[in-house]
């Protein structure tokens, strides 16, 4: 039977077009990858790895959110979606401040005050692009017939999840190895600031 499985081309096909339907659409640029770049950049890996642990949580519970059908209640209450609009803006914001002003990795003394578990699970679950996102890519691996069934879906696009979020966090890492000088550190922060704010800002766009 397992033999079966691991021969049967439809679900191979399959697999590889979920895996880069999700690579595309789920891991492109957007205020959660951004942010956990920008966080990366910011304050470094380990430093990071709760924000980033955060994002990629909320961003499980969006998929199965809208797995199971969740998301067509949420549309029907618009107050809510509001109320979440205006709690991810609110936040991206303050992120955004915080990686603006954070000093070098060299320079940052004990006890300032990094990126949490909660921002990031708050940010995934109120971005609207990642419910934009998930929902267009998992519409598209359900509509065909046989092959992988949804528990498999659901796994597959939960471990691209991680491994989306990890690759732009190592990607940011890699950015605060290099800038420790002053100057550097300021400009390339800014910039992610920036960005952070540019992509929310066109997620939100209709």
């Amino acid at each position: 039977m397992a033999g079966q499985v691991l021969l049967d081309q439809q679900l191979w096909q399959q697999l590889l077009a979920l895996v880069l339907a999700s690579a595309i659409v789920m891991g492109s640029p957007g205020p959660a990858t951004i942010s956990v770049t920008a966080v990366g950049a910011a304050f470094g890996l380990r430093d990071s790895l709760r924000y980033a642990s955060g994002i990629v949580v909320g961003t499980v519970l969006v998929l199965l959110v809208v797995a199971t059908g969740i998301m067509a209640v949420l549309a029907a209450l618009p107050k809510l979606a509001a109320l979440l609009a205006v709690v991810s803006a609110a936040y991206i914001l303050y992120l955004a401040f915080k990686i603006a002003t954070a000093p070098p990795l060299a320079a940052r003394v004990g006890g300032a005050a990094l990126p949490t578990f909660l921002g990031g699970f708050l940010l995934a679950v109120a971005n609207p692009k990642a419910y934009v996102a998930i929902a267009a890519v998992f519409a598209g691996a359900s509509s065909g017939a046989g092959g992988l069934g949804i528990s498999a879906k659901l796994a597959v696009l939960a471990l691209m999840i991680v491994a989306i979020h990890l690759l732009w966090l190592l990607a940011g890492a890699a950015f605060a190895r290099l800038l420790r000088q002053p100057l550097a550190s300021r400009i390339i922060n800014l910039v992610f600031a920036v960005t952070l704010i540019a992509t929310a800002a066109l997620a939100a766009l209709p």
